[in-house]
């Protein structure tokens, strides 16, 4: 359950949303697609609109072409006997010329990098194939919204570079907004622009991966892991005095390296220590 979220997305952004289970992070992810209340019923108040739509006024398939959804598992997605008629069906329902169509299941399946038998059935694809297909079902629709809810937890650490691999083309090739429900921090560091921390339905951190992540205790108390790279900020800036922020291990390279620097103008050494007495070099 929500409780009194303001919250603004900006177009182009990619924001992660993060949280304990139970925070809340899937009713947002459905809230944004409209199905949170129109099929799930319960209490709604406040509005929710995306692109200019209230959801409470509009259905979801009035916002289909607008929004598009990837949930956490592929196979309750997938449901057409091949490939490319899983792909085409969004585009047919929305009435596109069969040449539209055509052109949408190709760009969609190249961008998500697929290159499978359009007319293999998707049960005999693997894990991140199905996942990838999913996506790929989801941008034929042309969405300018992309809504990810746990999009790689039933997948390997392979089928999650995969498909992270795919939303990056994506995210080159088109002005997308997209949010990201996503438990792992070194994924969400590297592919969000921004994070948000429901805590018992309420926004309680939001900011840039650098700042939502600088605290670990913090984010321990809201039952977050940080990605090892912030940890490792943290645990420098306790030693050096100097307030660190990276999130990522290409940022802590730079950083590092720059605070490693500093010794060789000063003289002093960045980590020093004495041998105790007796001590060999073994």
């Amino acid at each position: 359950m929500l409780k009194g979220v303001d919250l603004r997305i900006e177009a182009g952004e990619a924001l992660a949303l993060m949280g304990a289970p139970g925070a809340g992070k899937s009713t947002f992810c459905r809230a944004l697609m409209g199905l949170v209340p129109h099929l799930t019923g319960g209490v709604f108040g406040g509005r929710v609109e995306v692109l200019g739509h209230d959801t409470r006024r509009v259905r979801p398939p009035e916002l289909a072409g607008l929004v598009a959804i990837v949930f956490d598992d592929p196979e309750t997605q997938l449901f057409n006997l091949t490939v490319e008629d899983e792909v085409a069906f969004g585009p047919e329902s929305l009435g596109l010329p069969s040449a539209e169509i055509r052109s949408r299941v190709d760009e969609a399946l190249a961008l998500v990098g697929l290159d499978v038998d359009p007319r293999r059935a998707p049960s005999e694809l693997s894990g991140g194939q199905q996942q990838r297909l999913a996506l790929a079902t989801a941008i034929a629709m042309h969405p300018r919204l992309l809504v990810l809810d746990a999009p790689t937890a039933q997948l390997d650490p392979l089928g999650q570079t995969e498909f992270y691999q795919a939303l990056a083309r994506l995210r080159r090739q088109r002005d997308l907004t997209v949010v990201l429900a996503e438990p792992d921090p070194e994924l969400v560091a590297e592919h969000a622009d921004r994070v948000a921390i429901l805590a018992e339905g309420r926004i309680v951190r939001d900011g840039t991966p650098e700042e939502v992540f600088a605290d670990p205790r913090a984010l321990a108390a809201l039952g977050v892991a940080g990605p090892e790279a912030s940890e490792v900020a943290w645990r420098v800036s306790q030693l050096e005095g100097e307030a660190l922020q990276f999130a990522t291990v290409e940022r802590a390279a730079r950083e590092l390296a720059r605070l490693l620097e500093r010794p060789a103008a000063s003289g002093q050494p960045l980590v020093s220590g004495e041998r105790p007495a007796g001590s060999d070099d073994a």
